[in-house]
């Protein structure tokens, strides 16, 4: 059974367990938590980790074919019950571990995920999926795939992401110069896309990227989870409420 390299350890990140394991401690005690605790505080059984695909061209959605994820702390098991259902679909393929190792989207979380779960490592999974460069048609049928897990308190996700890439190495120059200087237009075009994330409403943040063409490399991803979370409020009979919150009207007569 094939056990994935934590294959950017020693140059990405510490390969020392101990190193890795007081630098994370460190990181999380001065992480603000003025928002509350998240999910993972509550021992979710299942973590849910979507990232991008840098190196492979993929239209849809990609499992791994490792059973675990070998990070310096401990290994991580994945969910093959869940990773079943998931090829049930016929919407997911698999990568091969060259590809899988090859990727860093994924992997990035996964140090921390176990450091904040370490009490519970034995009682948890994760279910990683790499995800390609889908439709907005396509981010909808897989927002749809995984509502149903979105809505089991159960389950956390972690979504994979950097947001603006900026210079001629990224063939992304936009310069708003009334923002400020470089980096402030940056960063205010950054917070933008942050917002239309919050928002939760998946043709915004569509909308701003095709204004903006912001080079937000987990935008499939990001897209996947707004869609999920609309389709789950959808099926919870949240419509008029999400409308209200968006400041929306549905046009049918009443």
């Amino acid at each position: 059974m094939a056990v994935r390299r934590a294959s950017h350890s020693g140059s990405w990140y510490s390969d020392s367990a101990k190193e890795l394991n007081k630098q994370l401690g460190t990181w999380l005690n001065n992480a603000d938590l003025s928002h509350g605790p998240a999910r993972a505080i509550i021992a979710p059984r299942r973590v849910f980790i979507l990232g991008p695909s840098h190196h492979v061209r993929l239209g849809g959605c990609a499992l791994s074919t490792a059973v675990k994820y070998h990070t310096p702390l401990y290994d991580l098991r994945i969910d093959t019950q869940v990773y079943s259902d998931l090829e049930a679909s016929n919407l997911f393929e698999w990568m091969n571990i060259s590809v899988d190792e090859d990727e860093h989207s994924i992997e990035m979380h996964l140090p921390y995920i176990a450091k904040i779960m370490e009490d519970y490592k034995d009682s948890f999974t994760i279910v990683p999926v790499l995800v390609g460069s889908l439709s907005a048609e396509k981010e909808a049928v897989y927002g749809r795939v995984f509502s149903r897990y979105l809505a089991d308190p159960q389950n956390l996700f972690v979504i994979s992401s950097d947001f603006c890439h900026w210079g001629h190495r990224f063939r992304y120059t936009f310069y708003e110069r009334s923002w400020g200087e470089i980096h402030q237009s940056v960063q205010t075009l950054d917070r933008m896309g942050m917002d239309a994330i919050e928002s939760l409403d998946p043709a915004a943040f569509t909308d701003y990227l095709k204004k903006y063409g912001n080079t937000i490399c987990g935008r499939h991803p990001i897209g996947v989870l707004l869609q999920r979370c609309c389709h789950m409020l959808l099926q919870q009979g949240a419509c008029d409420l999400w409308r209200e919150r968006h400041g929306r009207r549905d046009n049918r007569s009443s």
